[in-house]
């Protein structure tokens, strides 16, 4: 009888090593879901709405210039009957290089207002990064997948899903800074 009990307990621990080390690598095995984090940051909502504001007066501002040049031409048809053809030439000229002005102005402001996007979507994407790259390292795991909906991730088991532990952390971080 004795003679059984040694193997039966060694084949018992290797199966309980061999257990707990399953356990422990499938659950280091996580991932978020990138989208509902960036959307239920609080930071994302703050950022946005700065942004939301700027980009109206600079669109705003576009839309005043439009108003002035569209009044302006309205003003020379009204007139243009009572004008010389020398008068004419000169305010046709001045509408036109007022257009092209707008127009790279709009330009400019189109492209300001998508490069402040950017900036402010790798902000957050950033702060993100960080905090899951800390939490991962605090709680032991080796990997975190990050999903966005788009089948990075086509099944997990919802223990494995980190999303809203992260998304708590990042809005306890972001309201104490």
């Amino acid at each position: 009888m004795n003679k059984l009990n040694l193997p039966i307990a060694l084949i018992a621990l290797l199966i309980s090593l061999g257990s707990l080390y399953y356990a422990r690598s499938s659950s280091e095995l996580v991932y978020v879901d990138i989208n509902k984090l960036v959307e239920g940051y609080e930071r994302t909502k703050v950022e946005r709405e700065a942004f939301n504001k700027k980009a109206n007066t600079l669109k705003a501002n576009v839309d005043s210039l439009l108003t002035d040049w569209q009044n302006e031409l309205k003003d020379y048809e009204k007139e243009r009957s009572a004008m010389t053809k020398k008068e004419l030439d000169l305010k046709q000229q001045l509408l036109q290089n007022k257009q092209q002005q707008i127009t790279n102005y709009q330009q400019a402001i189109q492209k300001q207002i998508q490069e402040e996007d950017q900036k402010m979507t790798q902000t957050i994407i950033n702060d993100i990064n960080d905090y899951v790259k800390e939490y991962g390292s605090e709680n032991g795991y080796r990997i975190i997948f990050g999903a966005k909906g788009n089948g990075n991730i086509m099944y997990a088991e919802e223990v494995s899903d980190l999303t809203q532990t992260i998304l708590e952390g990042l809005n306890t971080g972001y309201q104490g800074s």
